[in-house]
């Protein structure tokens, strides 16, 4: 009896560790019929896939005109404040004249100093060629000496320069006039052109430098608002597929819920580089107009131009456009390192590109040829026909998990993500 008792209690507990175990192992797949993985699929159809690139910039007028001051001096007068519409030509602000039109006074005074000193030039010329005749005929008739003539002689020619120099002063003092006139007009300050003074950088009564041997003061700008661009950065490796004409949907931060359409008319041919060492980073400016049609009837916006320069954008330029190509879910592609060569060192070739395609019971790999993307399918070139049903989720199983032959079960893609 006491044996009995003792092999019970051996027994029991072994028995339902055995219990566990086999509990445990059929789950997890170690005997039995093999544990499937969860998965979400996708039929491949014919799409139309647009090919984007994302840049971010800024919005900025098409065109924008920088005013600065061609003489320096204190603002006098300012007609018109940031957001003002100003017609071409129009007063924009004068800078104090008093300085430039004393230079005119001195230049006028100078004028006529020189007019006054070429008569006396004059006079004196007539006297000096007189003199020099009458001399020269009496050296002819040996009256006066040699002497005597070339004293003459001269006098003739200093007279006769000094004419000519005055006649100099004279184009000299009309010049200083002339420039000293343009001076004083340039202290009135006139818009370039039609449009909306975009920014104001200048007060009543402050000083400004003029362009004379210097960056003059900028003291404005003034937009055409009624045509604006985004100005964006494109990496260098995207570049090559940007090109003059790619149409582009542009979004502002300011208008979260509405798209504007544009057309790239820019590409810098420069690159600039921005960051330092290692972190450099390569960009190429390119430009994006805004259609006016793609705001013009826009709800919830500002009246006229709702783009103001400086407004933040993201662009995503449409570089190519394939319709009527086998498009699957861009999470369904992925790559396997080809265990039919044996290399010592792996190489790109070595890499397959696979998608997954599903009988219902288990996941087969094949083979592809991928072709252009947009955010959610990429083209399959071969490979995949359509029709076929493609496992599209979740992407830690397509990428890790799955091999060919793997069993699986299909759900619904939200299943797989639910928090029970």
């Amino acid at each position: 009896m006491m044996k009995s008792n003792k092999f019970l209690k051996i027994l029991i507990p072994l028995v339902v560790v055995l219990l566990i175990f086999a509990i445990v192992g059929k789950k997890m797949g170690w005997f039995g019929k093999a544990a499937s993985v969860k998965v979400a699929v996708e039929t491949a159809e014919r799409r139309v896939i647009v090919e984007t690139i994302t840049a971010n910039g800024k919005i900025q007028p098409e065109k924008e005109v920088k005013i600065t001051p061609d003489v320096s001096g204190e603002i006098v007068e300012l007609t018109v404040k940031e957001g003002d519409q100003v017609e071409k030509g129009q007063l924009l602000l004068r800078i104090k004249p008093d300085v430039y039109i004393s230079q005119k006074d001195r230049s006028l005074a100078a004028i006529s100093s020189a007019r006054a000193r070429l008569a006396q030039a004059e006079a004196q010329f007539i006297q000096a060629e007189l003199t020099f005749k009458r001399t020269e005929q009496l050296f002819r008739e040996e009256t006066i000496s040699k002497s005597e003539f070339e004293q003459a002689e001269a006098s003739y020619r200093v007279a006769k320069a000094e004419v000519d120099a005055a006649r100099f002063s004279i184009v000299s003092a009309e010049a200083s006039v002339k420039e000293a006139n343009e001076n004083l007009i340039k202290t009135s300050i006139y818009s370039p052109m039609t449009g909306t003074v975009s920014m104001l950088l200048v007060e009543l009564g402050e000083r400004v430098a003029g362009t004379g041997l210097m960056a003059g003061t900028e003291m404005l700008r003034v937009a055409d608002l009624s045509r604006m661009e985004a100005q964006v950065e494109v990496n260098e490796n995207d570049i090559p597929s940007v090109k003059l004409g790619d149409t582009a949907t542009i979004e502002v931060d300011a208008y979260p819920d509405y798209k504007f359409k544009g057309i790239v008319t820019e590409i810098a041919s420069s690159a600039k580089t921005t960051g330092i060492s290692a972190d450099q980073v390569t960009n190429f400016d390119v430009k994006i107009l805004v259609l006016p049609e793609s705001y013009q009837n826009m709800e919830g916006g500002p009246a006229g131009h709702p783009l103001r320069p400086g407004m933040s954008a993201t662009v995503d330029i449409q570089t190519r456009t394939k319709s009527g190509v086998i498009g699957v879910p861009i999470e369904s592609v992925t790559t396997r390192t080809d265990t039919t060569k044996v290399t010592s060192t792996p190489s790109d070739e070595d890499i397959r590109t696979i998608v997954f395609i599903t009988d219902g019971e288990r996941a087969l790999a094949k083979d592809v040829k991928t072709g252009i993307q947009d955010n959610t399918y990429i083209e399959i070139i071969s490979g995949v026909s359509e029709g076929e049903r493609v496992i599209s989720a979740p992407f830690s199983a397509i990428s890790k998990k799955l091999a060919d032959s793997s069993l699986i079960e299909i759900v619904k893609k939200e299943d797989l993500f639910s928090v029970k």
